[in-house]
């Protein structure tokens, strides 16, 4: 797969990501052009309407990088709530790679040194609108 495949996304999480793209400093846009083609190409689908296999904001994700035999499972957060162990910011590269994708889906996705790594979700632990609010 030489791209990130066609993504899914609530109208939610476009329109707060979308706005949190608006308020970054304009020297910042070059940065983050990949994660705003992607939403400018996404489905967008009302939140109750998201399938249950897909990867969305508040989403934990076990996935893997190809040649890495090491499995990540993190929590894709936005800025504001990153920064603490197992969370990564939709602002980061591998967050925004995991964005809209489903359980099985590989993604080639560009890091900021021109390298490209290859993700594959493997499951959904945890999607909001699929379970409801976490346990305590």
């Amino acid at each position: 797969m030489s791209s990130k495949p066609p993504i899914t996304v609530s109208s939610v999480d476009i329109d707060r990501i979308e706005a949190l793209l608006e308020h970054l400093p304009a020297a910042d846009a070059g940065k983050f052009a990949a994660l705003r083609a992607e939403l400018d190409h996404a489905k967008v689908v009302e939140p109750g309407a998201l399938p249950n296999d897909l990867v969305r904001m508040n989403s934990t994700i076990t996935f893997e990088e190809e040649g890495n035999s090491d499995k990540l499972t993190l929590t894709l957060v936005y800025p504001a709530a990153a920064g603490t162990p197992g969370t990564v910011s939709i602002l980061a590269p591998v967050g925004s790679a995991l964005l809209g994708l489903s359980r099985g889906q590989e993604i080639d996705w560009p890091m900021p040194d021109g390298r490209k790594r290859r993700l594959r979700v493997l499951e959904i632990r945890y999607q909001p609108e699929a379970v409801g609010p976490p346990p305590r």
